[in-house]
């Protein structure tokens, strides 16, 4: 009778045991999808601002339509991605388009000193510094997710409950050497 007790009492343990990691992969992947949500505000803000900057540069760079288009189509593909990986997928070629965008604009002094143009570039550079901190928060995120599903005792357990490992937000490989790449002051 006393070893069904113990017996009784070390299974309720590993029940306890096994729901604790459960409920943390649950909580970690929670928290990553939370902060993919953050990431998707900025994003609608980004979007909403992307028009109205297209047409002021517009108005100025006509010869530039090409790019102007592809920083359109970018936020087109962006906007209608569905699954977490293409909205990664879709939002580094929309930074790749803008970043385009931003070079052409140096060829450009009077459209560089127009209020309208001016106001929006700043609106679009906060947007672009919460995107940062919000994929860092993102990437944390998953980094912690991650970290839990390859760690023991969760390993083997998570396969079996639907956890896996997670992609991060990464600049895409086509870009790195730019990245890395140390910036050109002119003046």
């Amino acid at each position: 009778m006393t070893a069904l007790i113990v017996v009784g009492i070390i299974v309720l343990i590993l029940v306890f045991w096994i729901v604790g990691i459960y409920n943390n992969l649950v909580a970690l992947r929670n928290n990553r999808e939370n902060a993919f949500a953050n990431i998707d505000v900025q994003l609608k803000m980004r979007y909403d601002l992307i028009p109205n900057l297209v047409n002021t540069v517009k108005g100025y760079a006509e010869h530039e339509k090409g790019l102007l288009e592809r920083v359109t189509a970018a936020r087109t593909a962006a906007m209608g991605a569905t699954s977490m990986n293409e909205k990664i997928e879709a939002e580094n070629a929309l930074s790749s388009a803008l970043a385009g965008l931003k070079v052409s604009v140096e060829a450009y002094p009077d459209l560089k000193a127009n209020q309208n143009f001016m106001q929006l570039q700043s609106e679009l550079a906060d947007i672009e510094n919460k995107l940062a901190a919000v994929r860092r928060f993102f990437n944390s995120a998953t980094k912690e997710l991650n970290t839990a599903v390859q760690s023991f005792p969760a390993v083997l357990f998570a396969g079996m409950f639907g956890f896996r490992q997670e992609p991060m937000f990464e600049v895409p490989q086509e870009e790195r050497a730019a990245v890395q790449k140390a910036p050109e002051v002119k003046f």
